[in-house]
């Protein structure tokens, strides 16, 4: 009976020793081994592996999937305006190099999220810090990618790959929200205002630029026409004078009857001296002096219906 129970109990002992020595990792991990006191840790991917057992050596699997950190809590954060500004951040990683992750764990007893949410809040603040309340609702893409790069480069030392890091939301306090926003909305009143001055400015500028092209334009017109004009009087004078050279009395009898014309209107009545020089061709067709002296009343033309 004893012996029954002894061969049990070795039986027992030799499972429990081999279950200890044989271990399988599936895809989602990476296996690490190790031994007490020893440095060089050796690394089992998916499958079927030997160890020795406990406590010669232990097993230690890491998640090498992307794993997504969304911090509900909302990060506290001041601006350069010393303006605080709550922000939720989502973070997503994955274990690059699990030798090195096992290693830089050794001597730093926080996990990989817990470190890479370390580095991402400490990057976030310093990014913050540097730039202005409008600066940072203006520029979030910037800001999340500059936080990144420099988590990345931080993360890589442990090995962990920052996958991406992105601000989903960016809040005020509730003791601060109704004094940021009027802040704001004085800010893009005056904004505007300034956009309507320049506006204003340019309308006039634009507006004299207009009325100066149209004087240039009218002073250029009537300089033409004065020259079209004094053009159109030089020949009409060499035509006069071509014709006066041809007919002297036709011309002055011409002359004449434009000057009755001008003087003599429809219904007038004028007292005049009918021997007067100005009559002469009234008194004949060649403007010989002539006829009766003396006074005259003479009546225009009624105008032709």
């Amino acid at each position: 009976m004893n012996r029954i129970i002894a061969l049990v109990v070795a039986v027992v002992i030799v499972l429990f020793i081999g279950s200890s020595m044989i271990f399988t990792v599936d895809e989602k991990h990476a296996g690490i081994v190790s031994s007490h006191g020893d440095s060089d840790a050796k690394f089992a991917g998916p499958g079927l592996h030997v160890k020795l057992p406990p406590p010669f050596q232990t097993l230690t699997l890491i998640d090498t999937r992307t794993l997504t950190i969304d911090e509900n809590g909302a990060d506290r954060f001041a601006t350069s305006d010393k303006n605080e500004v709550l922000v939720n951040t989502v973070i997503k990683y994955r274990v690059a190099d699990p030798l090195k992750l096992f290693a830089s764990n050794e001597k730093n007893t926080q996990t990989a999220e817990e470190r890479i949410v370390a580095l991402a809040r400490t990057s976030l603040a310093s990014a913050f810090a540097k730039r202005s309340l409008d600066d940072v609702l203006g520029n979030q893409q910037t800001l999340s990618a500059e936080a990144q790069k420099s988590v990345e480069d931080a993360a890589a030392a442990f090995g962990v790959q920052l996958v991406d890091l992105q601000m989903t939301r960016i809040d005020f306090p509730s003791a601060v929200v109704d004094s940021v926003y009027k802040r704001i909305i004085a800010a893009r009143q005056e904004a505007a205002a300034n956009e309507r001055a320049k506006g204003t400015a340019e309308a006039d500028k634009i507006k004299a630029d207009a009325v100066r092209e149209q004087q240039q334009i009218l002073a250029d017109a009537y300089s033409q026409a004065q020259s079209i004009r004094g053009e159109g009087d030089s020949k009409a004078a060499a035509i006069a004078a071509d014709v006066y050279g041809r007919d002297p009395q036709f011309y002055q009898f011409y002359q004449n009857l434009e000057a009755y014309k001008k003087t003599f209107k429809p219904g007038d009545v004028m007292v005049v001296d009918p021997s007067s020089d100005f009559f002469r061709f009234m008194r004949g067709p060649n403007g010989s002096s002539g006829g009766t002296s003396g006074s005259a009343e003479v009546s225009a033309p009624a105008a032709r219906r």
